[in-house]
């Protein structure tokens, strides 16, 4: 048993559903600044904080294939369960996100943006242990900085959310290039991309 779920999709089989399916919309659920700095053409901006505030307006008005994507697919499949709970249309997720996508030759768009979240997360939560470790030696109690952090890292595994990436989305260089929601929701659930609901 391969342990493998319909909702996943390869790389080869996402390039063979742009190549038979024109029609497929690439939702992409990173935030602003991660999809500035590198995208997959013709995928659009929709961040999950958008469609997590936005939930009561995620029905669908076609039957268009659509395929979310992050960095790695754990924020895909978030936003793929959001939109089944509200009967938004029926999504796949690429397995591996962008970072897999690359790794297997596809083409992105490359920019200015920031670092991709995983990092950021990586970055801000070492940073906080290093503290607390070496804090810690001058002033004891702050050790625990370092297991609070610990905690919070594995009840994040556990429970396959992250509390600091959802913080981190929100700071102004995550959210720079921020899309207008209307458009980037009408991506997902209009008849036509980029027609807002009226």
């Amino acid at each position: 048993m391969s342990g493998e779920t319909p909702e996943l999709l390869h790389t080869a089989q996402l390039r063979e559903s742009l190549r038979t399916h024109p029609r497929t919309r690439l939702i992409d659920v990173r935030s602003p600044g991660e999809f500035d700095s590198v995208n997959i053409p013709g995928s659009h901006n929709v961040p999950i904080e958008l469609l997590r505030e936005r939930q009561s307006e995620l029905g669908s008005a076609h039957d268009d294939p659509v395929v979310l994507v992050c960095a790695s697919g754990a924020r895909a499949e978030q936003a793929r369960t959001l939109l089944e709970r509200a009967g938004g249309p029926g999504a796949r997720v690429l397995r591996g996100g962008i970072n897999e996508w690359q790794q297997e030759g596809g083409e992105v768009n490359r920019g200015k943006g920031v670092w991709p979240m995983e990092r950021q997360v990586r970055l801000v939560a070492g940073s906080l242990v290093l503290s607390g470790v070496l804090g810690s030696l001058a002033y004891r109690p702050l050790k625990w900085l370092a297991g609070f952090v610990g905690a919070g890292l594995t009840f994040a595994a556990i429970s396959d959310t992250c509390a600091m990436a959802r913080l981190l989305g929100m700071l102004p260089h995550n959210r720079k290039s921020a899309v207008d929601p209307d458009t980037a929701l009408a991506a997902v659930t209009a008849a036509e991309p980029g027609t807002p609901h009226v």
